[in-house]
Formats: structure tokens, C-alpha cells, sequence
């Protein structure tokens, strides 16, 4: 008896040591697409969320093997009903996990409609440069050839790299890792919907490893001046879009609601109507607005001197942030200033 229990022993203790020795990664479960059912495995209708996390998790068994794997479901919506509430509470549960040192990393789970905005606040909002990673689907969870398990199996093992560390955060979709500051959605259907169009991506997953190519220069997470801990409502902020004859009428709208930033997302290199220029010039000087000229085109940055003389009329430029990303960091500048040559700054630094 004595002989069958070291023995059991010497053969049990290397399986528990690697159990030991596996990072630990920390799901944050939002719902999305990923967390779906669908009316069938061929059909396009289906509900966004209802799974929940941990049946996420039991999806993808192969998980178990990279890493020991807790979970905690924060939301299960569909991504077009994310809010600040929601970004602030995964800001925070974020900030405090990270500092607990048996934690590896964190992989969120969430709908791909805006999951380029909650990687982008994160991204300016974390204080850890722990891996951050965030995946999703396009197909739902029963759908033939359904995504999302790939997808996550992707991101646990991405978040479990020591290459990882330090790279802010990232998305991982269809084998590519994005990096938050170029991140973008770009087809309403396809595998491939995600992509960094200016910078290109980070890396590829590849054997279950990440394979970096290239890091981001602008600043995030422990490099951000960013603090939400104590903030409860971030400043109201409104995107409006150019186009041919445009009016103001939606400004003056924007405007009624006693907003503290526009972001007008405008026509070639940020354009503007004469009759839009004159209108947000003039709430510039009278109500102190903060405006912010981005573009209504997917490539290219909106620059500071070209048609428009944004010092005299003192507007700010998004550089290569998407209208949808120049108000994270126009909501997140206003909490420290409303100058607009001070926000400007950090629209070229982050």
C-alpha cells in the first residue's frame, strides 16, 4: 500500500505542478454575436447574447490545456447597447484584478458593432500592462462554422504570452491581432471584418503563439494620464457626419442638449460647409464647445493644415482616430481641459 501511494504520487505531481505552472487568464464576458443563438445553423436571423460566459469557456475545451481559465459575466447585451456604465465598470474591475499577481491576463468577450470603441477606452483607461484582449464573432454560437470558439481560444492563448505584455490593447479576430489604436470594423458580414487600415495589424496568432510584427508608438495604459476610477459620467460628447449641401440644423440640435465636445466627421481631409464652419466657430467662441474635425473616409489622417485653419478657429484634429474613437478621447480630454491646443496634443500623442 505504501508502494501504490508513491507511486500514485510521482505520477499525480507532475499533472498538478503544470496545472500550477499555467497562467491564469480572466474572461470578462459582455455578450455579442459570440454569445448568440441563431433560428438555425444556415440562417442570418439570431439574438445576441444569452450565453454565458462559462458556457463560452465549455465550448472550447482544448482552453484548459493553455491555461487556467476564471469568469465573470459584467453584461450580456448586444454590442449597440454598450455604454459608458459598462466601459467604466470593465475599467475598474480591470485595474483591480491586474493587481493581483497570480493573473496573468484578461480576455473580454463582446459584439464586434462597436468593440473597436470599448478596445480604444480601455486602451487609454487600463493601468496595467498586463495582456488585454478582446474577441468576438460574426457568426453566432450554433451557426455552421461558427467563429467565436476559434476566436476565443485565440485570445486566451494571446493574453497568456509573455510576449504580449506591454502591447496595449488588442483585438484578436479570424488569426490577426489588432492593435486598439488603428482598430476598425470594416464589413458587416465577412470573417475578416476587423483590420488596423493604416498601421496594419500587430501580429498573427500562429501554433497557438502570438506572432508580433509591429508595437504601437502612441501612448496607452500605463503610459495614460487618463483616470476614471472616481469619474461616474464622462463629458457629453455627439458625432456629426458631412456630406454635399450640408446644413447646421443638427448642430443647432446638438447644441440644445447642452453637449461639451462635436466631433464632425467630415467630408475628404475633415471638410466643412461654410455654413457649418461659421456655425461651430461661433460655439467655439461663445460656449467654449470643443470641436474636433475627423472624416467621414475608413483611410487616412484628418491634418491640421490644410483648407481649414483650425488655429484660428480653434478646432482640433483627429489625426488617424475614426470619428467613433476621436470622441473616447475627446470625452476623456475634456475631464482634464477644454483647450484646444492642449487637446490637441493628445490627439498626437494617443
Amino acid at each position: 500500500m505504501k508502494y501504490i501511494s508513491l507511486l500514485l504520487i510521482c505520477l499525480f505531481t507532475p499533472l498538478v505542478m503544470m496545472g500550477q505552472n499555467k497562467p491564469t487568464i480572466y474572461v470578462l464576458a459582455t455578450g455579442g454575436t459570440i454569445a448568440g443563438s441563431g433560428t438555425s445553423e444556415t440562417s442570418s436571423t439570431y439574438t445576441a447574447g444569452g450565453l454565458t460566459a462559462d458556457q463560452l469557456i465549455q465550448a472550447v475545451p482544448a482552453i484548459d490545456k493553455i491555461a487556467n481559465i476564471k469568469s465573470e459575466q459584467i453584461a450580456n447585451i448586444g454590442s449597440q447597447d454598450m455604454n459608458q456604465e459598462i466601459w467604466l465598470q470593465l475599467t475598474n474591475r480591470i485595474n483591480d484584478l491586474a493587481k493581483n499577481p497570480d493573473i496573468t491576463g484578461f480576455v473580454i468577450t463582446h459584439g464586434t458593432d462597436t468593440q473597436d470603441e470599448t478596445a480604444y477606452f480601455l486602451n487609454l483607461t487600463i493601468k496595467t500592462d498586463k495582456p488585454v484582449v478582446l474577441t468576438g464573432a460574426m457568426r453566432p454560437s450554433n451557426a455552421l462554422s461558427a467563429d467565436g470558439p476559434r476566436n476565443l481560444f485565440n485570445a486566451v492563448a494571446c493574453a497568456a504570452s509573455p510576449t504580449s505584455k506591454a502591447k496595449g490593447v488588442m483585438i484578436v479576430m479570424d488569426d490577426f491581432i489588432l492593435g486598439a489604436d488603428d482598430i476598425q470594423k470594416s464589413h458587416t458580414l465577412t470573417m475578416g471584418s476587423f483590420s488596423n487600415p493604416n498601421f496594419g495589424p500587430l501580429g498573427i496568432m500562429y501554433n497557438e503563439q502570438p506572432m508580433f510584427f509591429r508595437q504601437s508608438l502612441k501612448k496607452h495604459t500605463t503610459e495614460s494620464i487618463f483616470d476614471v476610477k472616481n469619474i461616474k459620467q464622462l463629458p457629453k460628447v455627439a458625432i456629426l457626419m458631412g456630406y454635399a449641401d450640408a446644413d447646421d440644423m443638427f448642430i443647432k440640435a446638438a447644441l440644445e442638449h447642452k453637449i461639451e465636445g462635436i466631433i464632425y466627421a467630415g467630408v475628404g481631409n475633415g471638410n466643412m460647409s461654410t455654413k457649418v464652419i461659421n456655425t461651430l466657430s461661433k460655439a467655439v467662441q461663445d460656449r467654449q464647445l470643443s470641436v474636433v474635425r475627423s472624416s467621414r473616409l475608413p483611410l487616412g489622417p484628418t491634418t491640421q493644415w490644410d483648407e481649414i485653419d483650425d488655429d484660428k478657429l480653434g478646432f482640433t484634429t483627429s489625426w488617424f482616430l475614426s470619428p467613433q474613437k476621436a470622441r473616447i478621447l475627446l470625452m476623456l480630454a475634456l475631464t482634464k481641459t477644454n483647450d484646444y491646443k492642449e487637446i490637441q496634443k493628445y490627439f498626437t500623442e494617443y
